[in-house]
């Protein structure tokens, strides 16, 4: 096996999780992710969950500490001041290193011991920060622009935080083209169906615009920690384009055209769709699995890593 991760890893938060092999995760937790064929790719196997954890059990191969609805600000401080409804999980990214903690101070014997660890390990934060950026621009639109800086100043915190701890090798993913989602193109429909609003592809031209913000922002601050910290390998996961061009191109990666911007599951009590395989979109906020398989092809084979990724030992079918 090419990978010198240890074949641990894992710690830290992000949009879905189920599958990972890697020191730490933090991030956003949801159905078969990136994530999982990413660590397949690489021999990894699934992570166990922090909350799950039980005594005696297996964690050198890593931990996934991610939440189903988590956020990347804390969310009974600011989302709640700025009367922000977010959709669920007291599990923010903050809480999420807490556990980190708690889980560090419970298996390694010394912070020698832990730092000898760890540069062994990659972690992967994020993607995170997805709620935050939804939760706005289905509430309050016009305040987008003044929690994009919080989303990244928590992410960057979050990184810098694991750096400090001895992390050396650390994921920090983009957001995905939140316009040409299923769920927040319904939403699009409260600020009119005018065509100039949608790209030749149907998706909202203003949605992805503000995804494309926030990944600049992001990218800005990680060439920052890149600069303060020369010997960190801090990757960036371009999960914007690595999604985008499946919408451009579905054909060409055996999705059905007349499907694109469609979701296979449409919610609860609905039908789902015959061939998922066929669908970008799963449930709105999410993508299929045929989708996250795709990305994660342009992320371990190129282009869509930056650092790239060491060699993986297996092909993402």
């Amino acid at each position: 096996m090419s990978l010198n991760w240890g074949v641990r890893k894992c710690i830290i938060d992000i949009f879905y999780l189920n599958k990972l092999n890697i020191l730490a995760i933090l991030m956003e937790y949801t159905l078969t992710n990136t994530h999982s064929f990413v660590a397949e790719a690489y021999g990894l196997p699934f992570l166990p969950a922090y909350k799950t954890l039980t005594k005696g059990q297996d964690v050198t191969k890593g931990v996934n500490f991610a939440f189903a609805g988590s956020t990347a600000l804390n969310y009974n401080n600011y989302l709640n001041k700025s009367r922000i409804l977010v959709p669920a999980s007291n599990y923010s990214l903050g809480v999420q290193l807490k556990m980190f903690k708690e889980f560090r101070n419970s298996t390694c014997k010394s912070k020698k011991d832990c730092r000898s660890y760890f540069k062994k390990s990659l972690f992967l934060v994020g993607e995170i920060g997805g709620n935050d950026l939804s939760s706005h621009i289905s509430q309050n639109f016009s305040n987008f622009r003044n929690v994009v800086p919080l989303v990244v100043a928590a992410i960057t915190k979050a990184t810098t935080t694991l750096i400090k701890e001895g992390a050396v090798e650390i994921v920090v993913p983009g957001n995905f083209p939140i316009g040409c989602g299923a769920f927040l193109l319904a939403l699009a429909t409260v600020y009119g169906n005018k065509t100039e609003n949608y790209d030749e592809f149907g998706c909202f031209k203003a949605f992805n615009t503000m995804a494309e913000y926030f990944n600049d922002k992001l990218i800005y601050s990680i060439n920052t920690l890149r600069e303060n910290y020369p010997n960190v390998k801090i990757i960036y996961f371009d999960y914007y384009n690595a999604a985008k061009r499946l919408y451009e191109a579905p054909e060409q990666y055996g999705f059905d055209k007349s499907k694109t911007l469609k979701a296979c599951c449409g919610g609860p009590n609905t039908t789902v769709c015959s061939d998922p395989s066929k669908y970008i979109n799963w449930d709105g906020p999410h993508l299929t699995e045929a989708a996250y398989r795709q990305i994660a092809k342009g992320l371990v084979e190129g282009p869509f890593a930056n650092l790239p990724l060491k060699p993986a030992s297996f092909k993402i079918a």
